[in-house]
């Protein structure tokens, strides 16, 4: 779930170095992010925001750095036991800025140039691969391929050593290290199952107050 309604992202900008003035010809030029090592910067920043998001209380699963025009995009993604919130995506952010800027203060730059922060949280497509994960997702129904062979079940209980699937009505126990990546399969209430509160009751059928009407006239004709 970035900042969207698992809305659209939190973005947060920052700029190293010095700002161009009021004299830099052509303005309406958008110069490209500065040429930098990706997978050096990832780590750079990995280094510096884990412990801020562990000490918020939540999980970093993922730091994602890419190029976009003349700036670069950092997207973090965080997750919790229960899930996150926006608020807590809010402050998560924030907390990652701030670390970002202390470290840039007085160590040098972790970014060259711009970068656009953007926080949220996995989606329901992000593979299952880690203990924690699999303990998230206890009661959905996920796909996983186990000794060669793709198994679709629902997770029952997910332990210290592995996970327990029910998998046409049978209990299977599999330890984390014969599992591969888990997907979780999206489930669709039926539509014949819905409640629709209009709708009356069966059994109990809503008269027709024209036909009443017409009745009453007919009785007092005769």
């Amino acid at each position: 779930m970035t900042q969207r309604g698992r809305g659209g992202a939190r973005p947060a900008n920052r700029r190293s170095g010095g700002g161009r003035g009021p004299q830099d010809a052509d303005e309406t030029r958008q110069p490209a992010a500065p040429r930098i090592d990706l997978v050096a910067a990832r780590s750079r920043v990995h280094a510096v925001i884990e412990p801020v998001v562990v000490a918020a209380g939540f999980d970093l699963e993922d730091v994602n750095l890419s190029r976009a025009g003349r700036r670069h995009v950092l997207r973090v993604l965080v997750d919790a036991d229960g899930g996150i919130s926006l608020d807590d995506v809010a402050v998560v952010s924030r907390e990652i800025s701030q670390a970002l800027d202390t470290v840039e203060e007085t160590q040098g730059e972790v970014l060259a140039g711009e970068y656009q922060l953007e926080v949220g949280s996995p989606g329901v497509d992000r593979p299952l691969t880690l203990p924690r994960h699999w303990r998230r997702n206890v009661s959905r129904l996920v796909t996983v391929t186990v000794a060669g062979r793709s198994l679709t079940g629902r997770v029952t209980a997910a332990e210290e050593t592995g996970v327990v699937l029910d998998v046409d009505g049978q209990r299977s126990e599999i330890p984390y290290a014969e599992l591969g990546p888990g997907r979780v399969q999206i489930e669709f209430k039926r539509l014949d199952e819905a409640v629709f509160p209009d709708e009356p009751d069966d059994g109990e059928p809503e008269e027709d107050e024209d036909e009443d009407d017409d009745e009453d006239g007919e009785g007092e004709d005769r």
